[in-house]
Formats: structure tokens, sequence, C-alpha cells
């Protein structure tokens, strides 16, 4: 990779090799009950989580989707998004965080070329972060970009500025995507700390208010050739860098939904009071609560179903890359993703609904998993998923290559 090694240099002690699917969900669930200690704490004052993603870089979870041919594990997409799932019920900031992280490694494992795998897998194995500069606002539209990436010499430079870039706070490297002289989209690999680099700790949504969503500024920022990820390749021809993607943000909406419903149960169980006209002595004994307990556990079953199918689906995708494999997985992320807003909003608002009055006030922060699954919910609009699916079914129209399915 030239002379890019040089930034790779960390002073951290190289993180841990998980061996086996099975070992990344364990140490998924150890982490989550240290996370889930203080999640409420750094919601309420924004301590932001360095402690805690150290904790998760060291661990080894951030490259349990590293290939087999470049020494990682290769976990399967459903193992993927219950790691995030188990993650997001301690703490969903913590579970999105890594998101842009895994969707990198996916579009590099697409569009890379050898010398390029070779390096950042690696620097993923050791535990490097990888952040994403993305998102840009002031755009013809979603999903458009006005960064440019220019010829300088050997090298290359970008200009631009990119908002909500999650997680980048933490990140030692940033995937900057830009457009090239040909208006093709390019994903850029920068160490943080280059020069020209401004990353401005701005996020202030009600939500997710810890994910580390800040403004990247970039003036006149110097990229080595060799770091330039011909990203456009992969909307080209069939490919899974999307559906990974989407299928990881499924899994924060499916860990909120599970952290809302235990919430619930725990205070129907032991705070709340029945209604008077119920004639129970304990509001677990109340029909229509019981009832609405279920429904919603249903619906949680249905959703991590769901999620774990789709996730087999974009396994089945990868390994054999056809039009058709990956419009299968196409459809079954965007599904599961429909499954688990509606879910992740249906039990956070329900957790008020069945525990009363008491349950919002401010010292107990009940209602950071309705602000969580609102915002996070907000990724992508669940209106299009319902009209990409209809439209396959109805007028043998694929999915787009969007970047959000």
């Amino acid at each position: 990779m030239g002379t890019i090694s040089q930034f790779a240099e960390k002073t951290r002690p190289p993180a841990q090799r998980i061996e086996s699917e099975e070992e990344a969900l364990s140490v998924a669930r150890e982490l989550a009950s240290r996370f889930a200690e203080r999640a409420s704490e750094r919601d309420l004052e924004r301590v932001l989580p360095y402690e805690e993603v150290d904790q998760l870089a060291q661990s080894g979870l951030l490259a349990i989707s590293v290939p087999s041919d470049h020494d990682g594990i290769d976990v399967s997409n459903a193992v993927l998004a219950e790691v995030a799932a188990i993650l997001s019920e301690a703490d969903s900031s913590i579970g999105q965080i890594p998101q842009n992280h895994f969707y990198v490694l996916e579009a590099l494992r697409h569009d890379g070329t050898e010398e390029q795998k070779k390096f950042f897998f690696g620097r993923a194995l050791a535990g490097d972060r990888f952040g994403n500069a993305r998102a840009e606002i002031g755009t013809e539209t979603v999903g458009h970009y006005n960064t440019r990436l220019s010829e300088d010499g050997a090298g290359y430079r970008i200009n631009g500025r990119k908002y909500y870039s999650t997680g980048v706070l933490f990140a030692d490297w940033i995937a900057i995507f830009a457009l090239d002289p040909a208006d093709q989209l390019t994903m850029s690999f920068v160490p943080r700390g280059t020069e020209g680099v401004e990353i401005i700790d701005d996020w202030d949504s009600f939500g997710q208010r810890v994910t580390g969503s800040g403004t990247i500024v970039l003036q006149d920022v110097y990229v080595n050739a060799g770091s330039v990820v011909r990203n456009h390749r992969g909307f080209e021809r069939p490919d899974t860098i999307d559906s990974v993607g989407q299928v990881i943000h499924a899994g924060v909406d499916l860990g909120i939904a599970r952290a809302a419903f235990r919430e619930t149960v725990d205070f129907v169980r032991n705070r709340a009071q029945p209604w008077i006209d119920s004639g129970v002595e304990k509001a677990s004994e109340d029909p229509l609560t019981i009832a609405r307990i279920g429904e919603i556990a249903v619906r949680l079953e249905a959703a991590t179903a769901v999620v774990e199918h789709a996730g087999k689906k974009v396994d089945v995708a990868q390994v054999d890359p056809t039009e058709q494999h990956a419009t299968e997985a196409s459809l079954a992320v965007a599904t599961a993703k429909v499954l688990t807003t509606e879910v992740a909003l249906d039990a956070s608002n329900t957790l008020f609904e069945l525990a009363g009055t008491a349950s919002t006030k401010v010292a107990l922060n009940l209602d950071r998993y309705w602000r969580n699954a609102r915002t996070h919910t907000l990724h992508d609009p669940v209106r299009w998923k319902y009209h990409v699916v209809g439209n396959y079914h109805l007028n043998d129209v694929k999915p787009p290559r969007s970047g959000s399915l």
C-alpha cells in the first residue's frame, strides 16, 4: 500500500482473535452486559463511549466479517445482525457505531484490489476501526454527492463536507465517498488525523445521542492512489454491499425492541398498578395487558426469524452473486427492516402504554428506547421498502442499487 502503511502503527495492543460464530455471540453478550450498566447515564449526559468502543475493538468483534481468505472467520450475516442486536439491546448507540465499519469492509470485499484487501483487512484484524464519510445534505436527493476527488500528481485531493458520519469520532480510518472527475463513485481510505480533515462533534439528535455521528469537513485532503477503491463497480453488478449494511441496521432496531420489551415486562410485573376496572390485584394479571405483552412477544419472535432468514439470503448472494440471488437478498433484507422498524416503535410505545404515568419520570430515562427507535428508524424510509417489495411482485421491477436496500 505504498507509504500509507506508516499511518497504521498503533500504540495499543492488537485485538483478540475470535475463532467461531459461537465465540462471537458469546463475546457480544459479555460486552453487552458491561455496556448496559451505564447506558442510561451515557444517554442522559451525552457521554461518548470511548472506553466501550475500545473494548469492542479489542475484543475482536470488529473483525468477524473479514473473509476467510484474508485470515478472518467470515461470519454469516445472520450472526452479524444478531451481534448488532445483542449490543443494541444493551446500548443502541454502541450497536450502531460499527454498522458503517462493517459496511466499509463489505464494500472493500466487493471492489477493493487484492493489495487493498490484504492491507485493510489486516488492519481490521489488528483492531482498527473504520468510519464512514458518506451522507451529505444540500444535494439534489439523498444519496447524491457534492464531494469531489481530483487528481494531484501520483495521488488525489478530496474536497467536500459530510454529515451524520456515525462512529467517525472513534475511527482510525475514514472511508470517504466522493465522485471522481468522471462522476464515478469512489471510496478513499484516509487515516484519522490526516491534514485537511476536520471532525466536528455536532450530532444533537434527541435519540442515538452517543453514536459519534459528527460532521467532517474535507479541505484538499491528500489520498494515496492505492487507497482509492472504485466503489461504483459495486453498483454495476450484483452485490451485497447494501444488504449487509441494511441487515445490520435491522439488528439494531431488533435490539432496541428487545430492550423496550424487557423493560415493559419488568415494570408491569414489579411497579405498575392495575386499572381500577380490571378486577385484578396485579397489573400483570390484567387480561388486556397480558394480551398486549403477548402481541409484542409474537412480533419480536417473527422479526428475529425474518432477520435470520434475511441474513441467510445475503450469505447465498455473497457466495453466488447472481442477479437473482442479489434480488432475493435485497427483498428479504427490506422485509426484515420493515418488521424491525415497526416492532421497535411499537415495543417502545407499549412500554408507556402498559407501565403508566410512573414510567415517564425523567430519572428512569425509559423514553430513550422510543427516542432511539424513532431516530434510528429514520435512517431510510420504510414506505419505500413496501414500494420496492410490491413493485417487484406486481411489476417484476428489481430493487434499485441505491445504498438503502
